[in-house]
């Protein structure tokens, strides 16, 4: 793995968060892929943004409807 990784995970087991390497690099792995599903949903969202257009937009009525909401 290299000495930066294999001091990393001696940290990890000395702090007694875990017990063993084999903990620490599965605790790397699940984070690994929560990051990449993130990622991956994020894309997906962007990409639908884009494809849906543009919004017809009027800052008079948004200004409006905010004074409307403010004063209920």
């Amino acid at each position: 793995m290299g000495d930066h990784f294999d001091s990393f995970i001696a940290n990890q087991l000395q702090s007694g968060r875990y017990g063993s390497a084999s903990e620490v690099i599965r605790a790397a792995l699940r984070l690994l892929e929560s990051q990449k599903t993130k990622m991956n949903t994020l894309r997906q969202l962007l990409i639908e943004g884009e494809n849906s257009g543009v919004a017809d937009y009027d800052l008079d009525s948004f200004i409006n409807e905010l004074d409307k909401n403010e004063i209920k």
